[in-house]
């Protein structure tokens, strides 16, 4: 660099040096005044959870006369219903209910703790006894019946089961050749490998390889071919239904599908590990199929609570050299119009055998949850607006009308805690919303969806690829976009932890990015908050929020073991990760002032006035308060972005290759 270059460059940094001093000599003197004596606008929250209809209006009182001693001055209240406690006589929606929460909110206001509730019973997720069959979660089922033309035909077509409604009715050419296909049943047992020889009566063409159960099963196979009298590795997979609950798949047995190179032979060799037991059916066929149909359809889903970043993403299938079971997209017929109301079909059917298929859809069966009886619903449907809207009338909505806005003037957040309530795949109107999006047609392809194989393999692929990503973004734009929208038009703001345990069907950044204010998660103790925080504060930091929340403390059992000493450590250590507004888990609501040591769950640490050491807790508001204020300040800067691909359901990223010490990274989204 010339000299004079450097002169001038050194002169220009001067002068803007000199001109930021003032300012920033105000802003460090605000940061140092700040770090003395914390402002009030800085928050301490806490979940407040009502338990199991154990309330009353002295109660809610002096919780929050003990809040604001200590130093806490946001709460979240959640109607939460918890097995093994005692239920109480306060029913939810009762006027006495009513009385305890109008108390509750103009007690708030009189101290200056902000309120936010959650968006239904239960902390998980958004649903209720308001909520109607044809509201909620949805997901597609399809009865097929075979026929012959040509000639008019008036066809009884298989009966809707209760709560379905019918999507449409296609039709579409019969395969050209009976499949070949020869099952065995085996059982497994529990800490036993099992191993079997799989003969059939000729040497033949086989595509694919499928798995039928019964009852919950975990174990890892390998599948032979004999060549030549030894034999030849083909496949190694996994068999995974070991919890059939519906909020990951609702479909809880699945079959499991595995496409397989062509491979023509008589004599093949299956071993299972250790792990599982239970009674496994194979079934080895000449049909190919699309492989893992039931998990790319959302129909089952990952079974434990924390999938990572390559849980649903699928290897390419090998491609198959005869097309005798391919279904050709367009010959695939809309025959709809042909159903008149009676569930008849009246038809004028072309020349040679064809597949009728009743497709309909019916609820998922999930409900709101940890949520007591008269509390309990259906879910929601996540994909639509109109029914998300209708739900919030039905519950937050009559807050408001009930409750004089005097009257809960500090009451303005819509909670909504970690996703816990599983997949759906089909919504009103999908067709066309899917065909506006990606511009073609799902209709030709929904066979699919039950493992046919429509035009080839890729393209089969391809259309499950869509389907989960149109899941993925009307989960985040319709859903947590919908309850955004909602509380704007009602002066309220959202509060949202941006991912999901138990089949989380969205994508952690897109999702968190339309709520107003997002949180992670950590326990005391284990491993839940290894991946939450970093993907709180990447949402936070790509989407713009300043604040980042994170629900700490939590733990499950035993309850009064733990105090402020040895939370600190888990504390500062998601602080680190990009934590910088804390909530506390948990204060449960004490109802009972005669009853000691007060109303404990099995889960969460006791931030309550009932705790020994509860009123001695102020140092340890005002630390967290502290570092919340600081954290806050100034901008986060990271030196690398992980980008963490377009497929969903993505629950976390992925740091490859790894960083070395002392760098920061975010996640981020396309």
């Amino acid at each position: 660099m010339k000299l004079k270059n450097l002169f001038g460059l050194l002169l220009i940094w001067a002068v803007v040096f000199l001109r930021a001093v003032p300012g920033e000599a105000q802003e460090w003197s605000m940061i140092e005044k700040g770090f003395k004596l914390v402002p009030d606008s800085v928050q301490l929250a806490v979940y407040w959870y009502w338990i199991s209809d154990n309330l009353s209006e002295e109660g809610v009182v002096h919780d929050l006369q003990a809040m604001h001693e200590v130093g806490i001055n946001r709460a979240y209240i959640g109607f939460i219903g918890v097995d093994g406690v005692p239920v109480g006589n306060v029913k939810f929606l009762s006027e006495e209910w009513w009385k305890v929460l109008h108390v509750a909110l103009k007690k708030a206001g009189e101290l200056g703790i902000q309120i936010g509730i959650f968006n239904s019973p239960g902390w998980s997720q958004s649903g209720g006894p308001w909520v109607k069959p044809e509201e909620a979660m949805r997901n597609l089922v399809s009865m097929e019946m075979e026929i012959s033309g040509p000639g008019r035909k008036v066809l009884d077509l298989p009966k809707l089961g209760k709560d379905m409604q019918d999507v449409r009715v296609i039709a579409y050419p019969a395969f050209r050749k009976e499949e070949y296909q020869k099952s065995w049943v085996l059982d497994k047992k529990e800490n036993a490998s099992l191993a079997a020889d799989l003969k059939l009566e000729q040497r033949s063409m086989i595509r694919s390889i499928s798995f039928e159960i019964n009852t919950p099963v975990k174990t890892h196979g390998t599948l032979y071919v004999k060549e030549q009298n030894s034999y030849k590795l083909l496949k190694t997979f996994e068999i995974d239904r070991s919890n059939p609950a519906l909020h990951v798949g609702f479909e809880p047995y699945a079959p499991i599908v595995l496409s397989l190179p062509e491979t023509e032979a008589s004599e093949y060799h299956i071993s299972l590990d250790k792990e599982g037991e239970g009674q496994i059916t194979i079934i080895l066929s000449e049909r190919p199929m699309v492989e893992r149909f039931a998990e790319k359809s959302l129909s089952k889903m990952f079974q434990e609570p924390l999938p990572m970043w390559g849980e649903y993403m699928w290897s390419t299938q090998p491609e198959s050299t005869s097309d005798i079971w391919t279904l050709n997209s367009q010959n695939v017929l809309d025959i709809t119009a042909c159903l008149n109301g009676e569930g008849k079909l009246v038809w004028d059917v072309p020349e040679g055998k064809w597949i009728i298929s009743r497709i309909a859809m019916k609820p998922t069966g999930v409900t709101n949850s940890p949520a007591t009886l008269e509390a309990t619903g259906l879910e929601v449907d996540k994909m639509s607006r109109k029914h998300i809207y209708k739900h919030l009338d039905a519950f937050i909505g009559e807050i408001l009308k009930r409750i004089p806005p005097d009257d809960r003037n500090t009451f303005n957040i819509i909670v909504e805690d970690s996703y816990e309530t599983g997949s759906q795949n089909w919504t009103d109107e999908f067709i066309e919303l899917f065909t506006k999006r990606y511009g073609y047609s799902p209709l030709p392809y929904l066979p699919v969806m039950k493992g046919v194989v429509v035009d080839n393999k890729d393209c089969s692929d391809r259309f499950l690829w869509d389907l989960r990503r149109f899941v993925a973004d009307c989960v985040a734009y319709d859903y947590v976009g919908g309850l955004r929208d909602w509380a704007h038009r009602h002066g309220l703001t959202t509060w949202l932890e941006n991912y999901g345990h138990w089949g989380f069907p969205a994508e952690f950044l897109q999702y968190g990015g339309q709520s107003d204010e997002i949180s992670g998660e950590f326990w005391s103790e284990g491993s839940l908050g290894d991946i939450e925080n970093r993907a709180a504060s990447s949402c936070g930091h790509i989407y713009g929020k300043r604040k980042i929340w994170a629900e700490s403390c939590t733990s499950g059992g035993p309850v009064f073991s733990r105090y402020p000493q040895i939370m600190k450590q888990r504390v500062d250590r998601f602080f680190t990760e990009g934590i910088n507004a804390t909530l506390l888990h948990l204060y449960i609501h004490q109802a009972y002032e005669d009853k000691e040591p007060g109303l404990a769950a099995w889960f969460g640490n006791e931030f309550n006035r009932k705790n020994t050491w509860f009123y001695q807790m102020d140092v340890f508001a005002d630390y967290l308060k502290r570092c919340n204020f600081m954290l806050q300040q100034g901008r986060y800067v990271a030196d690398v972005a992980y980008f963490i691909g377009e497929d969903v359901p993505k629950m976390t990223g992925v740091c490859d290759p790894p960083l070395p010490k002392g760098y920061s990274f975010d996640y981020i989204n396309a």
